[in-house]
């Protein structure tokens, strides 16, 4: 089906049908028996513009199967080994699942998440370029080199990450979003402890390398 192409949770392609087939105040999440209790059609032209317009969302707070990071995970991986990616062992996809899932709407923004965690990446010139400065470069360096020692924890990372760039008399920013490209080929994720240590430690230093 098309929703299932474009990525959409079924229970939150029913959960959202239900709220735009019935009016229940300020409820938005229902069961599955609640909806079978009180079905009544909507014009399928309502439906199409809902998703258009991209009401529907995967990470749901409420909606129990998105927080199901397991579930989700079974999910993406075949929208994965479609790609022709093979997914390891290591990161874990049900742990890329649950840092990614709030900043996703679908199955397939979840899956262009993951993706980058497992294949051979190569970060676009002009971002690295413009990340990779003469000002972070040391403090960049001597990071990795850090890295070879530290728990493999977020909290460790973070706390290393914060005494480099006191260290250097950097913001974060200038030392975060050139982690972020090198690891996943993007300035925007979340937290780059979590990210980095999503990671084993060894493919961490291997991408760093490259660049340094």
């Amino acid at each position: 089906m098309q929703y299932d192409e474009d990525g959409y949770l079924p229970e939150a392609v029913i959960n959202y049908l239900a709220r735009l087939g019935w009016s229940h105040g300020d409820e938005e999440i229902f069961s599955g028996r609640a909806v079978l209790l009180m079905v009544r059609p909507r014009p399928h032209h309502a439906i199409r513009r809902a998703v258009q317009h991209r009401e529907i969302k995967l990470g749901q707070p409420a909606l129990p199967e998105a927080r199901d990071n397991a579930r989700l995970a079974g999910l993406v991986r075949p929208r994965l080994e479609a790609r022709g990616v093979t997914v390891g062992n290591s990161p874990s996809l049900d742990a890329i699942c649950a840092l990614y899932k709030e900043r996703v709407a679908t199955l397939n923004e979840l899956a262009d998440a993951a993706e980058v965690f497992y294949i051979d990446l190569h970060p676009a010139k002009e971002l690295l370029d413009a990340q990779l400065s003469d000002e972070a470069l040391p403090a960049l360096r001597e990071l990795a080199e850090r890295f070879n020692d530290v728990a493999w924890e977020a909290p460790a990372v973070g706390a290393l990450i914060k005494e480099i760039i006191g260290k250097h008399g950097l913001k974060m920013p200038k030392l975060a979003m050139p982690l972020r490209v090198m690891l996943v080929g993007q300035t925007h994720t979340p937290s780059v402890d979590a990210v980095i240590t999503l990671f084993p430690r060894d493919t961490v230093l291997a991408r760093m390398k490259k660049y340094l």
